[in-house]
């Protein structure tokens, strides 16, 4: 039985413990609340912020972990490379997780081994954003450094909006890294998930493409597959096993693009399973998260088939949802008997938190089922 560290419990993390247990792992989950999602499925938990170098090291220590693996972004990455040094075994690897947890580090490397991304800058003042902004001389995309789903992320194209952007940044990113990252809007068509898995022997393996939908900078609907002239496919499989091959490690990894008629733009990378994959639990004969604890596991990857289309629409908290609720209409949802419904287990509300997902063969059945589902602040 292999004794799993996982650093991050959220929604991704809870079905990945689910997946590692049905191969007879061991979890103790951590993050830096309560009762979060990974935690109510584990055999283990710890409640730390895992920043903090000092309290990750101790709780790697007591817990001697065959393998450690991180679902977010905010984790102490040097402690992780001294715990490889020692024979410990980082997921994918502490080079993959160093360079990722930062938009900066990977966008860096994206583009010194050639992969074409939109055009970028960093700034950490205001005087800096803006000047960069200026040479660009387009509508831009700012983001934290750090951060996930979305938080932090706005779009300018004026000074004045840089301003905004500048604050909401600072407000939402994770961390005590006080930069951001400036990126030329690309008007793409399509904006899709790769997910690509390098397994124990160096070998890739690819689910079928996922499009997705933002909004806030936070996904709100997937779709797999989505489909596409077969040369831009290639393209994609292309920087996908380029950028992984070079990270090194095993394991799952969330490759988002950008495309804009026949061009492919790398955008981000995360090495671990994605929230838009959650689709894959309702598509796939194997889920993402099935396939990510294959890969970190040493096992062989099995073949990878869609039994049948479908969409994942996320259940959000309102804009002004704080503290404590309730869930209201599932029943009334699975008057469609073709549907199901993941509720996460979060134990509080904050504006736009997503709570649950809704998998469904169609938008059309998915909105229909969310029309009936509240999220109701008690």
């Amino acid at each position: 039985m292999k004794k799993i560290l996982l650093l991050g419990s959220g929604e991704l993390g809870k079905e990945l413990t689910i997946s590692l247990q049905r191969l007879g792992c061991y979890i103790i989950a951590c993050d830096k609340y309560l009762n979060a999602p990974a935690m109510q499925v584990s055999q283990e938990y710890e409640v730390f912020d895992m920043l903090n170098s000092i309290i990750l090291k101790r709780v790697i220590a007591k817990h001697q972990p065959d393998l450690i693996v991180p679902e977010i972004e905010a984790i102490d990455t040097e402690s992780l490379k001294d715990f490889e040094k020692k024979g410990m075994k980082v997921i994918p690897s502490s080079r993959a997780v160093s360079l990722t947890m930062n938009r900066d580090k990977i966008r860096n490397r994206a583009k010194e081994i050639g992969i074409k991304t939109a055009r970028f800058g960093y700034a950490e003042t205001l005087t800096e954003l803006i000047k960069i902004f200026n040479n660009f001389n387009c509508k831009v995309v700012i983001k934290p450094v750090m951060s996930s789903s979305g938080k932090g992320q706005s779009y300018a194209s004026t000074v004045s909006e840089i301003k905004k952007a500048w604050t909401y940044a600072l407000a939402g990113m994770r961390g005590k890294k006080k930069k951001v990252i400036i990126e030329e809007f690309i008007n793409f068509d399509y904006e899709i998930t790769l997910l690509t898995i390098l397994d124990s022997k160096g070998s890739i393996h690819f689910c079928p493409p996922i499009g997705h939908i933002q909004e806030r900078g936070d996904y709100q609907y997937s779709w797999q597959p989505a489909k596409f002239d077969q040369t831009i496919v290639k393209q994609m499989k292309t920087i996908a096993k380029k950028i992984t091959k070079d990270l090194n490690g095993q394991g799952l990894f969330g490759i988002e693009f950008f495309v804009k008629k026949e061009e492919v733009f790398f955008s981000e990378l995360s090495p671990r399973p994605h929230d838009t994959g959650m689709v894959t639990m309702f598509t796939q004969n194997f889920s993402e998260f099935d396939l990510h604890a294959r890969a970190i596991l040493d096992f062989s990857i099995p073949k990878i088939e869609l039994y049948k289309r479908g969409v994942s629409q996320v259940i959000l908290a309102n804009k002004n949802a704080k503290g404590n609720f309730v869930i209201k209409g599932i029943e009334n949802a699975f008057q469609d008997k073709t549907i199901d419904i993941r509720i996460f287990g979060k134990p509080k509300t904050k504006p736009y938190r997503r709570m649950g997902v809704i998998l469904a063969s169609s938008l059309k059945k998915a909105k229909a089922a969310l029309s009936k589902i509240k999220v109701v602040n008690i």
